[in-house]
């Protein structure tokens, strides 16, 4: 009789360790990939701290800049609201912690592993795993915006390619296109793929079905969502190349930024926490094409990432902490 009074004390004292120091490990793990990050790009920072000290700080682009980062992750937690209300009704409030937690996470851990993870553990449901398809349309949505400005972008710039490149070019802005009818034909009959002909694959239907039974509302809501976001952090691109004192044609200043940013979305981003090493090789890419120097790309680049992603982590290490990763 008197153990079993002391044994779920026990169980529950556990369970509070193990969730404490669950939550210390991935605190060190996002506050370590931070510190690696800024020491691998010591020698960029060197390259990049004479425009720095020349920018002036207080003008209306770095205003602008400030400001529109906010409006950038309000804007992905609006989508996300839209998105998992059908497996927990959130305010707004509350999907911009999961997002913002999301974010931080996914420095510490590889691919959307990390994003996925903090906003489902930010859900109250007992039922959040079911948040996975919800979690993948919303990242669907943004990959399908890159891809559409992107296609935008480079059909543009087939015209002004060189000869060496043409071919490449073409192969890829078709292939884009053929992504993108993919993608509505994949909408359009999404409620086939709501159950699977795969036995080995039904045990998991109920991690990401939900994405099967959206409205065409729901869809086209999230999907304007976050074209208005691409369009947010492109203004944001163009503001940090005005600091920098970079001034091109507006086609080429649209195609770049399209470009860029198409090849942040389909090209991997092998540091695990960052895509910073992937916007600035492509940014160097892109832009060298127009004899841009080299150090004021990687200053917009690197002001833009401290800006729009640094920033949000640290804020999302509050959110972090205060997740739940039990359901009682």
């Amino acid at each position: 009789m008197q153990s079993n009074g002391f044994t779920p004390q026990r169980t529950h004292s556990t369970t509070k360790k193990i969730i404490f120091w669950a939550k210390i490990a991935i605190l060190t793990l996002i506050i370590s990939y931070i510190l690696m990050t800024v020491n691998r790009q010591q020698h960029d920072l060197r390259s990049v701290w004479r425009y720095w000290q020349a920018a002036d700080w207080f003008s209306l682009p770095v205003l602008g800049l400030l400001l529109l980062t906010p409006v950038n992750w309000l804007l992905e937690a609006l989508k996300w609201q839209i998105l998992v209300q059908r497996v927990e009704p959130i305010s707004l409030g509350e999907a911009t912690q999961g997002v913002l937690a999301g974010l931080a996470m996914g420095f510490a851990l590889p691919a959307q592993l990390g994003d996925t993870a903090g906003r489902l553990l930010s859900l109250r449901s007992d039922q959040r795993w079911q948040g996975i398809g919800a979690a993948l349309v919303s990242g669907g949505m943004q990959f399908l915006a890159a891809v559409f400005f992107g296609t935008l972008a480079l059909g543009v710039h087939l015209r002004t390619s060189a000869p060496q490149t043409l071919m490449i070019h073409t192969v890829l802005f078709w292939s884009l296109l053929f992504i993108l009818f993919l993608s509505l034909l994949a909408a359009w009959q999404r409620h086939r793929f709501a159950h699977s002909r795969f036995r080995w694959l039904q045990r998991w239907e109920k991690y990401w079905s939900v994405a099967t039974y959206y409205s065409s509302v729901e869809l086209a809501s999230s999907f304007a969502a976050a074209l208005a976001r691409y369009l947010t952090f492109s203004l944001q691109f163009y503001l940090a190349l005005v600091i920098f004192g970079i001034q091109l044609p507006a086609r080429e200043t649209a195609v770049g930024i399209g470009l860029v940013y198409l090849g942040k979305t389909i090209i991997p981003a092998f540091n695990l926490l960052s895509d910073l090493g992937v916007r600035e090789a492509t940014s160097l890419w892109v832009f060298g094409q127009w004899q841009v120097p080299a150090p004021q790309i990687l200053s917009a680049t690197l002001t833009l990432w401290l800006v729009n992603i640094l920033a949000p982590v640290l804020a999302g290490l509050f959110w972090v902490w205060k997740l739940k990763l039990s359901t009682n």
